[in-house]
This record gives C-alpha cells, structure tokens and sequence, in this order.
C-alpha cells in the first residue's frame, strides 16, 4: 500500500500535504483509521485518499473553531487593517483604542471637540435689518485660496450633504487668538515664548504657575465671547436667524463668523491638504470590516499541540464512520453463500454524526471559556480569592513578615490598628 508522500494529491486540497507533521501522521492515522474499524476482522471499504481527506477535512474543522475565538476576541483591534498583506492567525495581538476612538468620532465632531473632518471657516456678509442667512447659498469661505467662494461649491462631487454649524461667532478667530495672546499684565515676548511676567518699575520677572496661564485664559476667552457677541441665533433648516435684528453695521461687526462640517458620505477619503472639509486620506476605511475579511487562515499543523491534534484524530474517526456507513448504506444486505450478509451502514452514520457533534460540543463549551472577558474574570475571582486566603495566614507573634504576599496585609493592619 503506497505510503501518503507516494500519492499524487492525495488530499483534496494539499494546505497540509508539504508539513513534515502531517505527512508523518498522515499514515499512521489510516492504520488507525482501519483498525478502529474493524479492517483486521471485516473488510473496510475505504480508500487511503477519502481516509486522508477526512484528516484534512477534521484538521481545518479544528482551526475554524479556533479561528472564530481569535475573532470574538481580537475583530475590533483589526477593523482597518489590510486584507490581504497581514495574516494574524498565529499573532497575539496588541490591543488598541482603534475603535473606541472611531466609534467617538461623530459624537467629537458635533461637539466640536474633534472628529475625522476637517472644519470649516466661513462667514456671512451681516446686512442692517436683516436676521436671516441661508448657509448653503450664502456661507463663504474665510482664508485660503477660495477664500469669497460659497463652502457648498467647494465641496466635491458626491461629498455634498447636510451643513453642521458648530459655532457662531461675532468677531474673527484669528484676532480672537491674537487679542488673548497679548492679554494685559503678560509681556508680549516673554509672556508668549518664555511664560514670564513683569511687574511695573521691576526688572525681576517670575514664572507663572500653569495653572495661572489656564485661568486666564479661560476666563479672557470667556468674557470676549460673552462680551463682543452681541447677538444670538437659531438655526432651522438652512436659513441662520440672528437676534436682535442688526439695524446698525459697525466697522467690527461687518461679518458674522461660523465654523461648520459637512454631512459626508464616511466611505469619503480625500487629500489631507485640502481645506474644503473632505476627511483626510484613510486607507483603513478599506481595509478589515468584519468577520467576513478578517485575516486569518487555515491553521498549519506543525504549529498545533498535541490536545488538539488529539482532537483531530478523534474527529478524523468519527468522519470516517460517517462515510464508511454512507457507503455501506447503498446496499442494505450482501448476499453470500447460503445466506446473506447485513450491512450496519445507518448505525455507522448515526453513531458518526453522534461523535462529531459530541466532539464539536466539547471543542465549542472548551473555547468558549477562552475568550477575554471570560479568562479576566476568571482572573479576576482568582486574584479576589487569593486576598481572602492571605488574610487568613498566621503572622508569627503577630507582626513577623515570612511571606512578601503578606505586606500589603501588614501594612493595613498597622495602619488600622489592629496590630
């Protein structure tokens, strides 16, 4: 009988059949096989190919199973990554904030605190005795080099969506940041370069604590934005409502401020130098998005321990009973000499499907104890449980240390008195 290396393709799809370790095992489980089937007593009418495709077949069930764990626990910290150059099916992963901080992106950028798109600056020309601007046909750009052009023009193709004002403001940001900067009682070079302070008839400066700089800051930030708005506004539809009606245009208030993002398509990536807010350049957005092109891949055999390779074998078995009585099912009996011969091909098939999903069961219950927040909570009574066995340990004549697990007791005993 010609051994597995003297076989042309003898799996049905060969991801095994250059590893040293299944080669090897791969004859030894047909004897196996044959004998757990009765072959030294009753013909087996099984090939050595359909018995080495149920090894296969049993090998790749056992890396599917361990493949779904590696999912459960590991999908979110490679959501993004590349599809096709990065397999991490025998990677122990590092854990990222990647998606928590995907997931906050919208809630950062409707609160102006962040997000994944870029913002906008424009503004709206004020008019005496008029309280409504419609910001997808009035709304300019502020700087840049479509500064005057209308924000929804600037947008590409296919980008255009919905308008969110973040902020309204009375006066330009940039002299908002300028008149902070060069608040009263701070030097104007050392206050902005070296954080020094003056005080009069003095040459003497002193460092100003951090917090000092904050309170300030915030309280000028505060009081200009309190103090230079004159007005309020509503927002309802496309249409920005100011209150009071402006009857009079001063020379600093010619121009209403917004800071706006557009609505965009999130599968929307663009030039990161572009101010129109197009989110910048994210290959990640085509990358990993769920189970279903997650990096993983057959489990090679040289790398699985003897438990499971065990369990292959016992799989490999019970496939093997499954498909030895589905052959023997094509003829219920065999007619010999003066009699006839019964075959027990359905009880070979029930007790098959019996063993695999026995052995599936076990498999399923085993990993599913496996998974992160199962073994940290396991860790976690175990760690609980460990501090009520030490609060149990003598201490000789009481305050004697014998044990370095027993310091923190010592210690909080001392401190409470009761040693």
């Amino acid at each position: 009988m010609p051994s597995f290396v003297q076989v042309a393709r003898p799996t049905p799809f060969g991801f095994f059949d250059n590893e040293s370790a299944f080669i090897s095992e791969a004859d030894a489980m047909r004897i196996f096989i044959l004998r757990a089937l009765g072959s030294d007593v009753l013909s087996v009418e099984l090939t050595s190919k359909q018995i080495w495709s149920k090894f296969e077949e049993a090998t790749l069930e056992y890396a599917r199973y361990i493949n779904e764990l590696k999912t459960k626990n590991d999908l979110i910290h490679v959501l993004g990554l590349p599809t096709g150059s990065t397999d991490v099916t025998n990677i122990y992963l590092r854990r990222t904030f990647e998606y928590i901080n995907r997931l906050a992106e919208p809630y950062a950028a409707y609160t102006g605190a962040g997000g994944a798109h870029n913002v906008i600056e424009g503004y709206f020309d004020l008019e005496p005795g008029r309280q409504d601007y419609d910001i997808y046909t009035e709304l300019k750009i502020f700087s840049g080099s479509m500064s005057g052009s209308l924000v929804v023009d600037s947008l590409p193709s296919g980008s255009k969506g919905k308008l969110t004002v973040l902020e309204v403001m009375h006066f330009e940001p940039i002299a908002a940041q300028t008149l902070l900067l060069n608040a009263s009682n701070i030097t104007n070079f050392l206050a902005t370069e070296f954080n020094y302070e003056s005080y009069v008839n003095s040459t003497v400066f002193y460092v100003l604590p951090v917090f000092e700089d904050v309170l300030r800051r915030t309280m000028l930030e505060t009081a200009f934005r309190i103090r230079r708005s004159n007005f309020s506004y509503r927002l309802t539809g496309s249409k920005l409502r100011i209150y009071p009606c402006p009857t009079n245009i001063y020379p600093g208030l010619i121009k209403l401020f917004v800071r706006v993002f557009p609505g965009l398509n999130p599968a929307i990536s663009g030039d990161p130098d572009n101010p129109t807010g197009v989110p910048f350049q994210d290959d990640s957005m085509t990358g990993v998005s769920g189970p279903s092109n997650m990096p993983v891949s057959f489990i090679p055999y040289n790398t699985i321990t003897e438990p499971g390779r065990q369990w292959i074998r016992q799989m490999t078995l019970a496939l093997c009973k499954e498909l030895l009585g589905l052959v023997r099912s094509k003829f219920d009996t065999v007619p010999i000499p003066n009699a006839e011969l019964k075959l027990n091909g359905p009880e070979l098939v029930q007790q098959g499907r019996e063993e695999k999903e026995k052995l599936r069961d076990q498999l399923l219950e085993f990993l599913n104890e496996l998974t992160w927040d199962k073994i940290t909570e396991r860790e976690a009574n175990i760690a609980e449980n460990l501090q009520k066995s030490l609060k149990m340990q003598a201490v000789p004549l009481g305050k004697a240390i014998i044990v370095g697990a027993v310091i923190g007791l010592f210690f909080q005993n001392v401190l409470f008195g009761t040693i």
